[in-house]
């Protein structure tokens, strides 16, 4: 089937060079399988790449203009098995591979390479619970992972008794020369053998099946810091999956989930806390112990306290260790209004609703609207 490198790499029949080659930095970034997990990601990504060694070849985008992806597949005669069965090296690069395979102007002739690229292990994502007051004041976690670990048995290696591949001679890559109707074609990709790394095995472990890497349990602890909020992420650097061909070992992040408070709101470091008034309480004012996270504080409500009104307590919020500092608590107060009143309590109700208020900027504000 007949292929549109142009609108594989999402640009138009004359983009320039460097238009070709900005898509092509992006879209190789989006679905290089070391960043791409999603299936397909890297069929796409060899695509990418074999539409890309065409249009940035002026030759072989001339060729392609003319013939389209025929001058490629062979079916124009020449007998050509195009890119689909392992297209210069797709395998064994990452990211930095990519710029300097395909930006360094040295495609179809990299240099020769017998050592796998050192790769870093696999990152573990851990999800922990906390409850409120574990977040703020901090404490210690225990957890278990499964990791791919360096397998003992070889050393990681995968293999005994190595010896130079005889497939590349040790060179890692091997060299192929097809002929289509418009000439020879010579292409290098990775050894088929070695994998690239230009030494086999005469004996494949046991103990990992090749791979160099056997799965187990981790137990791990980790210490929580004051103030860590939901989905919060740690990092406990190198404490994941094995690296590979001397690579670093892969990262454990750990993500948190906060339990809310009953009692306690939280905004970030701040705190608010409601706090309930009787109708006398918010009149004749009155002193109140309230319980913050930092302890008990005596305040002193003022009379003609109106519902809702709202007092900072200063420093008696989170102490937040990433910030290095305290919030604040804020404390709400809440004048409860009576549902039930006896005969008594509803005189002196009524004797209180004949207090004139019209003084009062909210009563003034209602009257001249509603004339």
């Amino acid at each position: 089937m007949a292929k549109d490198y142009y609108k594989i790499l999402e640009v138009d029949k004359n983009a320039t060079d460097e238009e070709i080659k900005r898509s092509f930095r992006k879209l190789a970034k989006k679905y290089h399988p070391d960043v791409n997990k999603e299936p397909g990601a890297q069929e796409k990504f060899k695509e990418i790449g074999e539409a890309y060694s065409v249009l940035s070849d002026p030759s072989k985008r001339k060729q392609y203009d003319q013939f389209g992806s025929a001058a490629f597949d062979g079916s124009a005669g020449g007998g050509f098995s195009g890119f689909g069965g392992g297209f210069a090296g797709f395998d064994d690069i990452d990211l930095g591979d990519i710029f300097e395979t395909f930006m360094g102007g040295s495609f179809g002739g990299r240099r020769s390479r017998n050592t796998k690229r050192p790769t870093k292990g696999e990152d573990v994502l851990v999800h922990i619970n906390l409850t409120f007051e574990e977040a703020i004041y901090g404490c210690e976690k225990e957890f278990s992972i499964n990791i791919k670990d360096k397998c003992e048995s070889c050393n990681g290696l995968g293999g005994h008794n190595s010896k130079t591949c005889p497939t590349c001679n040790g060179r890692g890559r091997v060299v192929q020369e097809q002929r289509t109707i418009l000439g020879m074609f010579q292409t290098e990709s990775t050894c088929p053998k070695c994998n690239g790394s230009g030494t086999v095995f005469e004996t494949t472990c046991n103990s990992c099946r090749g791979k160099g890497l056997v799965i187990r349990k981790k137990n791990l602890k980790v210490r929580v810091p004051r103030g860590v909020d939901n989905e919060d992420q740690l990092r406990m650097s190198g404490k994941a999956s094995s690296g590979l061909n001397g690579g670093p070992n892969g990262d454990v992040y750990i993500e948190f989930t906060v339990k809310d408070h009953p009692f306690y709101q939280r905004d970030k470091s701040d705190i608010y806390i409601k706090v309930p008034l009787t109708i006398a309480e918010a009149i004749m004012g009155c002193k109140k112990e309230v319980n913050t996270i930092q302890g008990i504080v005596k305040v002193e409500v003022e009379p003609g306290t109106q519902n809702g009104t709202k007092v900072k307590l200063r420093g008696k919020g989170i102490d937040d260790e990433k910030l290095g500092k305290k919030g604040d608590t804020y404390i709400i107060y809440n004048v409860i209004i009576p549902t039930k009143l006896d005969r008594k309590q509803k005189k002196i109700i009524k004797d209180l609703s004949e207090t004139p208020l019209d003084d009062e900027e909210a009563f003034k504000t209602f009257k001249r609207y509603n004339k």
